[in-house]
């Protein structure tokens, strides 16, 4: 079976990428690799930044109609199904998802591509979260921290797996998102303790406390 163009050119770019190195590649040459023209690339990619992150839309849209399809009381599943959509997707590349963290880590333009794809996600996640605060008035803030954390959470195991410190990363997924999900949940109520050491005794220390609390 011919392997579609699309396909064929993200195959050239890592290729050529490797042998030659990211800035040394041009948009010619990745064609020229692949067999296409110049007006083939560019009608599938906007740029040589873009073929390095050729599924970024489609993850995009899976994790979209995945958090949609969710009730209320299924909304925290579905962000763990949604998160783990797109740590599948990076370890089943395997070693071209190496490529990629190499090449980010070494280009900034490629680094700031990947930083705008991850505020897309975050976007997308806090949209769905809103109404896990219904009667909240600061809901947005606090969708937008939780997706911020979802975001954090999966690329920390991502980024493990990529490093190789990790064999597992769905189960260290399963467990980030286990701890997103219980600061998410947490008692707004719950009070901070600062323990210190003093040489007053508890029943002052205690009875301290309680005056402060109650004062104005």
């Amino acid at each position: 079976m011919t392997q579609p163009v699309g396909e064929r050119l993200v195959a050239a770019a890592f290729a050529l990428f490797a042998e030659r190195g990211y800035d040394e590649t041009t948009v010619d040459d990745i064609a020229a690799r692949a067999e296409v023209g110049r007006t083939t690339f560019f009608r599938h990619y906007g740029s040589k930044e873009a073929v390095i992150f050729p599924a970024h839309e489609e993850l995009l849209a899976r994790i979209t109609a995945r958090l949609e399809s969710s009730a209320a009381s299924t909304r925290d599943l579905a962000v763990v199904e949604a998160a783990r959509i797109v740590l599948r997707h990076y370890v089943a590349e395997g070693d071209r998802a190496r490529q990629r963290y190499r090449l980010i880590s070494q280009v900034p333009a490629l680094r700031d591509r990947e930083n705008a794809g991850q505020r897309q996600y975050q976007r997308t996640f806090a949209a769905a979260l809103v109404s896990r605060w219904p009667d909240r008035d600061d809901a947005a803030l606090r969708a937008d921290l939780m997706a911020a954390a979802v975001v954090a959470a999966h690329n920390f195991v991502l980024r493990r797996w990529l490093r190789g410190d990790t064999d597992d990363p769905e189960t260290e997924l399963d467990r980030a998102m286990d701890l997103v999900i219980a600061q998410a949940a947490g008692d707004d109520d719950m009070a901070s303790v600062v323990v210190v050491r003093s040489s007053r005794s508890a029943e002052d220390i205690a009875d301290r406390v309680r005056r402060a609390l109650d004062s104005p």
